[in-house]
């Protein structure tokens, strides 16, 4: 045996499971559960999204019969603190849940240059990727000594540069520089960080990395040259020396060539020793003797 019940719809019930499910820099999508399932007609709802860092509130009417149903919260703010709030129009129970919108992304191209007594920091615009960045919001910058272990708020410009002076010898600086922060500093921009190693020398690590590159190289490219002209000048002399006692040798076997036997001819040291003690010496010749050349 078996009954059949129906559940008399409790409309004081709040919505379920409330979410969001994507979060951007201008909006949010939320997603929640109507309080009983297969609601058998539309449904309004009420959703309140507070500003926590502005203290404003603005309230939205959503009309579904879904069992669930799918909200985008639109005009947000980057970086923005948000309470949002959702029950039926009549007031019921609530279901609430906190959201933090996406801050805007951090300036790029982030360099330091470095001059006699101070230095610059430059970066692109953030208007170039940001359709929701105004430069008259402008960029906050800050400094933190690791010596010191101190983190200084520098200031802020509308400009995309700014200048860092009176910084001391021997320390290490990082830089961060991000869209200016808003309502007491609650709503900031990503920040874009960069290290700046004095090392005793004014200049920045990458200064320095690249200043050591061009000193090594500055080093190394004339050792190559050396080297390699002093192999060129060596083959050189090595093959002027071949050749040299090529021709001489072959000056030397051609004056020994016997046309008759087809041979080149050398003597021993014996046979000359002994050709030479055979021979007369010469002594030399008499005015008087007639010298006949045959």
């Amino acid at each position: 045996d078996y009954v059949v019940v129906k559940m008399i719809p409790d409309n004081r019930l709040p919505p379920r499971h409330l979410h969001a499910v994507h979060t951007g820099k201008t909006f949010a999508v939320i997603k929640w559960e109507s309080p009983y399932d297969s609601p058998d007609q539309d449904m309004l709802y009420a959703v309140a999204v507070k500003d926590l860092v502005r203290k404003t509130d603005k309230i939205y009417k959503v009309k579904s019969r879904n069992s669930t149903v799918e909200y985008t919260i639109k005009k947000l703010e980057p970086g923005g603190k948000y309470h949002v709030i959702v029950q039926l129009g009549n007031m019921s129970k609530e279901s609430s849940m906190k959201i933090n919108t996406v801050p805007l992304s951090a300036p790029d191209a982030l360099k330091i240059i470095t001059e006699n007594d101070h230095i610059l920091l430059f970066w692109k615009s953030l208007a170039l990727k940001e359709s929701n960045f105004n430069e008259s919001r402008g960029y906050e910058i800050h400094m933190f000594d690791s010596l010191m272990n101190i983190t200084a708020y520098l200031g802020n410009t509308t400009d995309n540069f700014f200048k860092v002076s009176n910084l001391k010898i021997g320390h290490n600086y990082s830089f961060t520089v991000q869209a200016r922060c808003l309502y007491g500093g609650q709503m900031c921009g990503e920040p874009a960080t960069l290290l700046y190693d004095e090392l005793g020398t004014g200049q920045d690590s990458s200064a320095t990395k690249s200043g050591r590159a061009t000193d090594v190289a500055a080093i190394v490219v004339p050792v190559l040259f050396l080297l390699l002209v002093t192999l060129g000048i060596g083959f050189v002399v090595l093959y002027m020396r071949h050749r040299r006692l090529q021709n001489s040798f072959t000056a030397f076997a051609n004056s020994h060539y016997s046309s008759r036997l087809g041979s080149a001819i050398f003597s021993s040291g014996d046979d000359l020793g002994d050709e030479d003690d055979e021979a007369p010496m010469i002594t030399g010749f008499s005015d008087d003797v007639p010298m006949v050349i045959a």
